[in-house]
């Protein structure tokens, strides 16, 4: 019998395997596909080098205004998905994770199937093999929501647009998100017309409202048909071209046409076939599995990490939950789920990014002190022709804690991430305005909102943050 038994080779499962090996458990994953799961395979690493072209897409379009004569640029998109395939191989071949496992004894089951359980200690897989584990930890992922309209199943994934061998001219995205905006900001770069929906209000809708409003702003002046609040689906229909949208609001009835509608309305837990009621492990109407906070789940002797949980749905999170469910299985309640800031963003045009509190939620525990730098007012913004977006620090008036930081713009996800760090290590927002960050840089519009919220609270600084900054805006003033 196995000490330990990680189902999914994703973040979390990977992780996970990796850290019981290291204690020394006689340990093994099984993945019903290859060994990365989705985040090397179908996630961030092909996304984001769909999202790169579409980057160098945008960059040439402006070469022109420095000086540099090239034609228009041209998408060869056979030839962008041989680059995607090389990332992937290359990222797979040279997974540090991958060796790390292997030098600690963890037996890699790849290509298993569906996995099932027979009772709480034995797994069974649609390839053949049967498994009994001391210890077990799911870490299976999720998959995409569907729609239970008539003729939804017309309709595709996030994934199967991913996937496609060709650009079509024209989608129909539902659901404003941040899976739903990243397909509709990408193709729209490579040429196809988008329509995106969203149900709610606004787009983004778990992002600051200023920022919902920016990239809305943004998406609809690059060419794309925001529709919010627009109502409810009723069906979809085959068209000669494509497919057909039916919906309605208040009575009135409507319908828009594309060649492929993709929804992304967010995951369900991939535990279906996993007969998890066999092993006493408990789930909600969305299939995820409830943990407590030692990621223990009702069963015992059974774990659970990464997106199975419901939790935030990201690499990082996934990563630091596979290493804290291994320590757990091994050594008991030994450490708790970290709940650290935990940066969020996403590679659209304009990028946008987010960690802390959102403004509203910050006014309701909080009171507050915000500044936000607008992008067309810093200088490597301009020097890069990249004035679209926004800075903006939230911190509580009385304790000068850092509640949260919201970017939309180019380089938001890595200005956000520098705040991740300061809240992290507990810096005052005074304190990081005294942080002599590099000029001109993405990094240093944060040390100037940091210096922007200490003058609103009339606190003396020894140094004060990005002099050279303040004193150019002051002679465009």
């Amino acid at each position: 019998m196995l000490d330990v038994l990680v189902i999914g080779g994703g973040p979390a499962g990977v992780v996970a395997a990796l850290r019981a090996g290291d204690l020394g458990a006689r340990t093994a994953l099984v993945t019903e596909g290859e060994f990365g799961g989705m985040a090397a395979n179908d996630g961030p690493v092909p996304v984001r080098t769909l999202a790169h072209a579409a980057r160098l897409i945008r960059n040439a379009r402006q070469l022109g205004r420095y000086g540099i004569q090239v034609g228009e640029p041209r998408l060869d998109y056979s030839q962008l998905l041989e680059r995607v395939g090389e990332v992937v191989a290359d990222v797979r071949a040279h997974a540090t994770f991958r060796s790390q496992s292997d030098s600690a004894g963890v037996q890699i089951y790849e290509h298993a199937g569906v996995a099932r359980f027979v009772d709480s200690h034995t797994i069974v897989t649609e390839s053949g093999l049967t498994l009994h584990s001391d210890k077990i930890i799911l870490c299976p992922g999720g998959t995409s929501r569907r729609l239970s309209v008539p003729g939804a199943e017309l309709t595709a994934t996030h994934s199967d647009a991913w996937g496609l061998d060709s650009v079509p001219q024209s989608f129909i995205v539902i659901g404003g998100g941040a899976t739903g905006a990243q397909v509709a900001s990408v193709f729209n770069a490579f040429g196809a017309k988008i329509q995106l929906f969203q149900g709610g209000p606004r787009i983004l809708p778990t992002e600051d409202e200023d920022v919902s409003a920016a990239v809305a702003a943004a998406f609809r002046e690059s060419g794309i048909a925001v529709r919010e609040d627009f109502g409810t689906i009723e069906s979809f229909e085959k068209t000669p071209s494509g497919i057909r949208m039916h919906f309605s609001k208040n009575g009135n009835r409507e319908s828009a046409q594309a060649a492929l509608a993709v929804v992304a309305i967010g995951w369900v837990a991939n535990t279906s076939a996993l007969d998890l009621s066999k092993a006493g492990v408990e789930t909600n109407a969305r299939g995820f599995v409830g943990v407590d906070e030692f990621l223990r789940t009702s069963a015992s002797n059974i774990f659970a990490a990464g997106d199975v949980t419901g939790r935030l749905m990201l690499v990082p999170q996934a990563i630091q939950d596979g290493f804290v469910a291994a320590t757990n299985a091994m050594k008991g309640s030994a450490m708790k789920r970290l709940n650290q800031p935990a940066p969020i963003g996403s590679f659209t045009d304009p990028e946008y990014a987010q960690v802390g509190l959102t403004e509203t939620k910050a006014r309701g525990k909080h009171e507050i002190a915000i500044a936000r730098a607008d992008f067309k007012s810093t200088t490597r913004t301009i020097i890069d022709g990249r004035t679209t977006g926004f800075c903006k620090l939230i911190a509580d008036r009385t304790t000068r804690e850092i509640l949260g930081c919201h970017v939309v713009g180019e380089r938001a996800v890595e200005i956000t991430q520098m705040a991740a760090v300061a809240m992290a290590g507990n810096l005052r927002v005074d304190d990081l305005a005294q942080v002599p960050l590099s000029f001109p840089t993405y990094g240093g519009v944060l040390s100037r909102v940091a210096a922007m919220i200490t003058r609103q609270l009339n606190l003396n600084l020894d140094w004060q943050g990005n002099r050279a900054e303040d004193a150019r805006v002051k002679r465009l003033s």
